[in-house]
């Protein structure tokens, strides 16, 4: 018994852990200094969202523990954009209603982002960002190619990490160049 509750401990650790890998990484300046993603609460929340999905695109093709892994963080996720729209000011009335416009905005985006992965043509992944995190501005463009390129290479990066060290909370992303 007494075990158990360190292995649940475990568990809370590593997903803190992957989590925590995600929003570093969606952070990175590069993105809204060379990938022109907006550097705004909309923009930081689409690069948190897209590497969200790549994770969860990686663990899903898993194991059913890899899976439940992938819910966790998923959760872990929504526990986050609950924590920040509390810090942000917004009333508890208003969270529930915040939190269903989040989870619509994160199942529309993982629905097309995972699509476009699992398409052989590698242009449908490029629409989903400039739609996304773009607004299908023209003159982001070339960006939203960068930025599927770049995922893309996570996609693969992430594909070659083993099931164990995921479980462990140890997970890489490519250097955004």
């Amino acid at each position: 018994m007494i075990l158990a509750h360190f292995r649940r401990k475990s568990r809370t650790t590593s997903i803190d852990s992957l989590y925590g890998a995600i929003v570093a990484q969606a952070r990175q300046r590069i993105f809204y200094a060379g990938y022109a993603v907006p550097d705004t609460v909309e923009g930081r929340l689409d690069m948190i969202m897209l590497h969200t999905v790549l994770l969860l695109h990686r663990l899903n093709g898993e194991s059913d523990a890899c899976r439940a892994l992938g819910q966790a963080v998923f959760d872990r996720f929504c526990l986050d954009m609950d924590d920040n729209l509390r810090e942000m000011g917004v009333g508890d009335l208003a969270v529930p209603k915040q939190m269903q416009r989040i989870a619509a905005a994160f199942y529309g985006r993982a629905k097309a982002y995972e699509e476009a992965l699992s398409a052989a043509q590698p242009g449908g992944l490029v629409e989903a960002l400039a739609r996304n995190i773009y607004a299908n501005d023209p003159a982001t463009q070339d960006h939203a190619g960068r930025l599927a390129a770049y995922a893309r290479d996570a996609v693969a990066q992430l594909a070659a990490q083993s099931a164990a060290d995921l479980a462990a909370g140890r997970v890489g992303f490519p250097a955004p160049m």
